[in-house]
């Protein structure tokens, strides 16, 4: 979806067609840029649609996400999960129209930075306009305020890796410096017209493909949270102690919510209310169905009974995979990435991480990190017309695309891993990243915001 060069309407349209696909922007062999409403005039229907998915992503995170995670912790800390993702797609809201849209897409043509051309949106008006992948264009505001969505929900995924035992304004100061050294980088790269990754200059040529945020989102917090979750450290008592969702119910509830919101998630990323919509439309239900039934049958073959707390993980895991390939798979290549997902995350939860002993308390990077990957590659793979999928753009074959597709992953990971280190670092020496023992021990609710989410 991404764009930037204010430029005439028939020079737009003319870039638009000869573009490499990647990402929100491509679909999958065009690409979207900003332009000036000129000649075009945005359709109705089309700026509902995105003004109705802007508003389930939003729905995602808040309740959605919060509640998920909010379940999964011990009651005393039922409240911070909830300010945390609450407080960190506030701040990030802020953040985004403030430099956030313009590094990310500010009309640079730097394959790694967007440039300063769009700071407090300069330059954006009611009558501005973006244009999508045909010959339609949406106002801009509306693309700016469905990408800000994307900006909110990611550092907020983030949190579940290392909830329980982490100071409030560490998340908050971390989570500032992460989208501006790592998230709006990483969304140039990738979904930019100029971007690295979008251009296939980081692999001979070929762009990668990421539909809806499979590297920019999903891999970005499930790295950031493993490493995290290793800076922060492990919380107290943890293996020792039984450490239980405190309210699978409340789990259950964000998970279905979680997969309602997904649906503006993945099928607005087509800019547009079209046939390209309807694919990821139904890919964003089976490849979710694949992954919920495939947990199920996993843990009854692993452990004799299948759980609600699996069932949940499979949804978010399907929801995850599928990201990078909603609009550009089958419905059937969907539920066998969907499946496969879950086998991966399956295997990454309950044996590498207990095995490897670190502490990822909500299993950010088990899920999103690796069913991020999965979906990733898995992308370069199921596109594939022999296999259901809309074709692999222009001539590059299965091959090569996976390639550039592994390519993208690394990018990302490294990327992303090491910057988050020295960001982990640099806060934990600001303002500290751990409560006191004492104050972990009572429990966040109380000791970082003076009150509890439930009274007895």
């Amino acid at each position: 979806m991404r764009f930037l060069k204010i430029v005439s309407a028939a020079a737009t349209m003319a870039a638009l067609a000869a573009l490499p696909a990647f990402g929100q922007e491509a679909a999958p062999e065009v690409a979207a840029e900003v332009v000036e409403a000129v000649a075009a005039v945005p359709n109705p229907g089309n700026t509902t649609w995105m003004m109705i998915s802007t508003i389930l992503v939003l729905f995602m995170t808040i309740p959605g996400l919060a509640l998920f995670y909010g379940g999964l912790v011990r009651a005393k800390n039922m409240l911070s999960v909830l300010m945390q993702v609450l407080m960190v797609a506030s701040v990030m809201m802020i953040v985004w129209v403030v430099y956030g849209y313009s590094f990310a897409f500010g009309g640079s043509e730097s394959a790694f930075f967007g440039g300063f051309g769009k700071l407090f949106l300069s330059g954006v008006t009611a009558d501005s306009t973006a244009a999508t992948f045909s010959d339609e264009v949406i106002p801009e505001y509306v693309f700016i305020a469905f990408q800000m969505t994307f900006a909110a929900i990611t550092p907020a995924l983030i949190v579940g890796a290392f909830a329980e035992r982490i100071k409030f304004s560490a998340v908050i100061l971390f989570s500032i410096l992460w989208v501006t050294l790592v998230y709006f980088p990483i969304a140039h790269m990738v979904w930019d017209a100029n971007g690295l990754i979008f251009t296939g200059a980081h692999a001979g040529g070929v762009a990668a493909l990421d539909f809806a945020g499979g590297t920019v989102v999903h891999i970005n917090a499930g790295i950031a949270g493993l490493v995290g979750a290793i800076v922060v450290g492990k919380r107290t008592g943890y293996p020792r102690d039984m450490m239980p969702p405190h309210s699978m119910t409340l789990t259950m509830v964000g998970a279905a919510i979680l997969w309602v919101g997904w649906f503006g998630f993945n099928a607005g990323s087509n800019l547009e209310a079209n046939g390209g919509t309807t694919l990821a439309l139904i890919n964003t239900f089976t490849a979710t169905a694949g992954a919920v039934v495939a947990w199920g049958i996993i843990e009854t073959i692993a452990r004799g009974k299948a759980s609600g707390l699996g069932a949940a993980s499979g949804v978010v895991a399907g929801l995850v995979a599928v990201t990078p390939a909603a609009g550009l798979i089958g419905p059937i290549g969907a539920i066998v990435l969907g499946a496969i997902a879950s086998l991966g995350c399956y295997f990454f939860v309950s044996v590498v991480k207990p095995k490897l002993g670190y502490d990822d308390s909500l299993d950010v990077f088990g899920i999103h990190g690796i069913g991020g990957i999965i979906g990733a590659i898995g992308t370069g793979v199921f596109t594939a017309s022999s296999l259901g999928g809309v074709g692999i753009p222009g001539d590059a074959s299965m091959g090569a695309q996976v390639y550039s597709q592994i390519v993208a992953v690394i990018i990302t990971i490294v990327w992303c891993g090491v910057v988050s280190f020295i960001l982990f670092k640099i806060v934990d020496v600001v303002v500290g990243l751990r409560p006191s023992v004492e104050a972990e021990r009572e429990g966040l609710d109380l000791s970082s915001h003076g009150e509890s989410a439930y009274h007895n």
